[in-house]
């Protein structure tokens, strides 16, 4: 797959976590919600982290030159 094909699926992968996350507040089972929650926001963050890392290509961390006060 090329990089763009990869950041469109892995971007759709990412939204349809958040999906997951809202579907309880969507249907009215709260109860439930706490696994739909945590499987969500899980996704969402594994597949945005993996976004930033396979097709960003400038996630790392930013260089500390000087001082910080």
């Amino acid at each position: 797959m090329t990089r763009s094909i990869t950041r469109i699926v892995l971007t759709i992968l990412m939204y349809a976590g958040v999906v997951v996350f809202l579907f309880p507040y969507f249907t009215g089972r709260i109860t439930t919600g706490i696994l739909f929650m945590i499987i969500g926001a899980g996704a969402t963050v594994l597949f945005g982290i993996l976004r930033c890392y396979l097709t960003e290509g400038d996630c790392g961390r930013i260089p500390h030159h000087s001082r910080d006060w």
